[in-house]
């Protein structure tokens, strides 16, 4: 008697798991489903009814991080950024390997000044996306605005690396450069940059710019 009894108890524990595990999955599908169609709303625009949509995909199922992200980008859109922030951060609670979740919260804590924990956040996209140009980008004006100089200027450089047309970023190593006592190299990216189309490049090498680095640059220039 013992052994039927534990023998339906073990039946009965199996079909309730399984009750749940489907339960769970119709919810995922029907969260997945809600953040689909307000991501669809998202790209046309249509933000309120795109956050309305995220909304549900949360309700659906709490545990899927993507909604998050998307509802925190709507909220940022709106200027909500402590929202957007406090959705950002369930996402990466949720799942700590999002670079995108990491990137909006780098840019949201740059907006508000706060460098140290932006930098911390470009960290982490980079080490999940290492060719993640903006991150590199943002990071380095962040350090800049910490005074990392010569760190800010290895992030310009990687970023050079990875696209050697990036003109903003000859532009900035160039300043950053010459701000501290490398010159030449300075002068250099700049020109650089002016050859890439950056106009406001050679007005800095007029005005930083010793007549050694103005060599085939015409006066008239």
């Amino acid at each position: 008697m013992k052994r039927i009894f534990t023998f339906v108890l073990a039946i009965s524990l199996t079909l309730i798991s399984t009750q749940v595990l489907w339960a769970q999955r119709a919810d995922r599908v029907a969260s997945d489903s809600f953040t689909q169609k307000g991501k669809t709303l998202f790209d046309s625009e249509k933000y309120v009814d795109a956050i309305l949509n995220f909304n549900k995909a949360i309700d659906a199922d709490p545990d899927n991080w993507e909604p998050y992200v998307l509802r925190g980008r709507v909220k940022k859109q709106f200027g909500d950024v402590h929202g957007a922030m406090a959705d950002l951060n369930k996402a990466i609670y949720l799942n700590g390997n999002l670079a995108e979740a990491f990137w909006q919260r780098g840019n949201i804590k740059f907006g508000l000044q706060d460098y140290y924990g932006a930098i911390e956040d470009f960290n982490s996209v980079v080490t999940l996306e290492p060719k993640h140009e903006g991150a590199l980008y943002k990071r380095g004006q962040a350090k800049l605005n910490i005074e990392a100089y010569q760190e800010a200027i290895d992030d310009f450089t990687k970023i050079i690396e990875l696209n050697p047309k990036s003109v903003d970023a000859y532009f900035f190593r160039g300043v950053l450069r010459i701000e501290h006592g490398q010159s030449d190299q300075g002068c250099l990216d700049l020109s650089k940059a002016g050859e890439l189309g950056d106009l406001k490049a050679y007005e800095v090498i007029r005005e930083k710019c010793n007549s050694k680095c103005l060599v085939g640059v015409s006066s008239e220039n």
